[in-house]
């Protein structure tokens, strides 16, 4: 059993894993001899993106506090909250629209997310076309700096009309389907990591005020 404490490093050793592999396909192409092949093509995002910023509805905490905790409920930056029902279930790329939406380098705060969820209106939802899975559109955007899309002096957003205009680098469908199937077992392991996780808090957070008030007798366990 991995344990709950190393459980967020591997995964952060797959993820860099998976985003070296990306970087040798994609930005140096060493596969192909170093140069991009004939019949890969400078495209824009907008080719690549599956929008579904329409579905998504805003929850204040007045609504979440009367709720069952038995969803995640997502943020531009991370998982705010749980909720008694859902909106998306499947695998989906949350990408910061307002707020925090760049780290300090410049690159996107992403949020790579699976299961049934909510999101509120802070993020943008997104899925893939022509080849690209969320999980390779999750590497792409982690190696891809958009300051230059970012707008408001106040309030920082990323607009789905400047998110479509990124750069992106469209292969040829047989190279990125070889490429995901390199990758996809990384993704499953980090799915599965994440959730055994989950598992060990919340029997963490189910013993220790136990454990705390006694419910829970450990006199006799011997270590």
């Amino acid at each position: 059993m991995v344990n709950s404490y190393r459980t967020p490093n591997i995964n952060e050793n797959l993820e860099q894993q998976a985003q070296a592999l990306f970087k040798a396909w994609f930005v140096n192409f060493e596969p192909f001899g170093g140069i991009m092949p004939d019949d890969w093509r400078i495209g824009t995002a907008s080719e690549i993106i599956e929008l579904h910023d329409s579905k998504r509805v805003p929850l204040s905490g007045a609504e979440r506090d009367k709720m069952d905790k038995i969803y995640p409920y997502y943020g531009a930056t991370s998982r705010m909250d749980y909720v008694d029902n859902y909106l998306f279930d499947g695998i989906y790329l949350l990408l910061g629209e307002d707020g925090t939406v760049i780290d300090a380098n410049g690159f996107p705060i992403l949020q790579y997310v699976y299961g049934k969820f909510w999101v509120n209106n802070h993020a943008h939802i997104i899925t893939g076309k022509l080849g690209y899975t969320v999980e390779s559109l999750y590497l792409l955007f982690s190696l891809t700096n958009i300051k230059h899309i970012v707008t408001g002096a106040v309030q920082q957003k990323v607009s789905q009309a400047n998110l479509k205009k990124v750069p992106v680098i469209i292969p040829n469908a047989h190279s990125l389907e070889r490429f995901n199937t390199i990758i996809q077992p990384i993704f499953a392991t980090i799915r599965n990591y994440r959730d055994e996780n989950e598992r060990l808090a919340a029997l963490r957070d189910t013993l220790l005020p136990k454990l705390m008030n006694g419910e829970i007798d450990i006199s006799a366990v011997r270590i």
